[in-house]
């Protein structure tokens, strides 16, 4: 069969799920993969009409499947009425033509249905650009039907909706010109974004990341613990952009709450680069906050996942030790999500696991339900204070940001009048600080 796809593939439409299960591929197993992919596809507003995994041994250049499998998938769009093929894994632009002619129907791949999920739900401007720059990279060396997306101002970037796809071949100067004008401006967004960190490091409150799995359930804790309404919903990628609000802790008069992107298995290297600045901010915390999903069978997996982004951004020094194993730059605190939905002897089973871990702080709770949040909040604030030491300080009294930075990060144990001095009159302040913190006073 070899004819041109069908039409304008649009939300609702029934989408067809293949998964090409290559040996050594990744750390979810089959079953795992595809329910991620269906999960990805109902992000964007797909009826998942069925779902398959394709075993692969040797992947045909033309085509990754085989004839017989092309036909075997071809067979189940058929009896499943799709009109879309989504194919969980990497297409090169000739794959992508050539099984679009045979199975005469639209293919998009893993990394296509990721960048249209990101073109929707990118809010800010900053991440606007981020998706556009990915899409470029993405599209530069393919057959582009449609480059529609630089004429339309709703989200998404031509797999799905708009005003139809047209058989316009993209000028590649134009896609240079325009990818080299994104990134001035992500650059300077990177150069505000660093000042903004740099104030934020002189002024007297900390900051605690929120870092996860894809729908582990970040943005409804982030929402339980700061009374916010960001989007929290039962779909992959429901936030894109960073949010930040500020808690009050124990020992600590406020912190900053920052929640961040998903993470992903075989994210799309477009992606990975075009988000570091988002994910920028993850370095410039002073906790993070690893959620975890313990309800999902692949949490193992998914913490590997997370754990190797981490390491790719710095958070991890890598230094392996004989008794502590890998040595954390930043300190990590794991909240063990979704207890609610655990059965009694799976959730006594897991609360013994995690007294036994050494080493590591584990805080087992339910987003959803606020069961374990206010002990969350103690762990949190003893991290933040924990190595303190008690130090003397004389300044004026009128220099108030340095005042009440020590009030806000810092322990003050007395604080009384200290006669004259050049510039007026004195306070005498005890305080414990942490390192970090007395590096930051110092250097306001």
């Amino acid at each position: 069969m070899s004819e041109e796809p069908k039409g304008e593939v649009t939300r609702g439409a029934r989408a067809l799920v293949v998964y090409p299960n290559m040996r050594g591929r990744g750390d979810l197993d089959p079953d795992a993969r595809l329910e991620e992919a269906k999960g990805l596809a109902l992000a964007i507003g797909l009826v998942v009409a069925d779902a398959i995994a394709i075993p692969i041994r040797e992947p045909r250049a033309g085509t990754l499947f085989g004839e017989g499998q092309i036909q075997n998938i071809l067979v189940a769009c058929e009896l499943n009425e799709a009109e879309l093929v989504i194919v969980d894994g990497s297409l090169s632009a000739i794959q992508q033509r050539n099984l679009e002619e045979k199975l005469g129907r639209k293919v998009i791949d893993r990394t296509g249905l990721i960048l249209e999920i990101f073109g929707e739900r990118a809010a800010t401007a900053e991440g606007r650009l981020q998706v556009e720059l990915a899409h470029l990279d993405y599209q530069a060396g393919r057959l582009v039907r449609s480059w529609t997306h630089l004429e339309r101002q709703r989200g998404g970037f031509g797999f799905l909706g708009g005003p139809g796809e047209t058989q316009i071949e993209a000028d590649r100067r134009m896609i240079r010109d325009r990818m080299a004008k994104i990134r001035r401006e992500l650059e300077q967004v990177r150069r505000t974004r660093g000042l903004h960190r740099e104030r934020r490091e002189k002024a007297p409150w900390p900051v605690i990341a929120l870092v996860g799995y894809t729908n582990a359930g970040k943005s409804t804790l982030f929402n339980r613990l700061t009374g916010a309404e960001v989007m929290a919903q039962d779909l992959l990628f429901a936030t894109l952009d960073p949010t930040m609000r500020a808690i009050r802790l124990p020992g600590v008069e406020k912190a900053i709450l920052s929640d961040t992107v998903g993470f992903i298995s075989d994210l799309p290297t477009q992606l990975v680069a075009a988000f570091r600045a988002t994910l920028e901010e993850v370095t410039a915390a002073d906790v993070i906050v690893h959620v975890r999903d313990i309800a999902n069978p692949d949490t193992e997996a998914q913490k590997r996942q997370v754990l190797d982004v981490l390491a790719d951004l710095g958070v991890l020094t890598g230094q392996e030790d004989e008794d502590e194993g890998e040595r954390l730059a930043i300190p990590i605190i794991e909240v063990w999500n979704k207890w609610d939905l655990l059965g009694p002897a799976h959730a006594e089973e897991l609360r013994k696991a995690a007294e036994q871990r050494e080493g590591e702080t584990v805080v087992p709770l339910s987003a959803l339900t606020g069961m374990g949040c206010e002990h969350l909040l103690d762990v949190v604030g003893a991290k933040l204070t924990v190595g303190s030491k008690l130090y003397s300080f004389v300044l004026p009294a009128a220099d108030g940001q340095r005042i009440a930075f020590l009030h806000a990060r810092g322990d003050v144990v007395s604080e009384e009048a200290a006669g004259e001095g050049p510039e007026g009159p004195e306070l005498r302040l005890q305080v414990r600080l942490t390192e970090r913190e007395l590096g930051r006073f110092n250097a306001l």
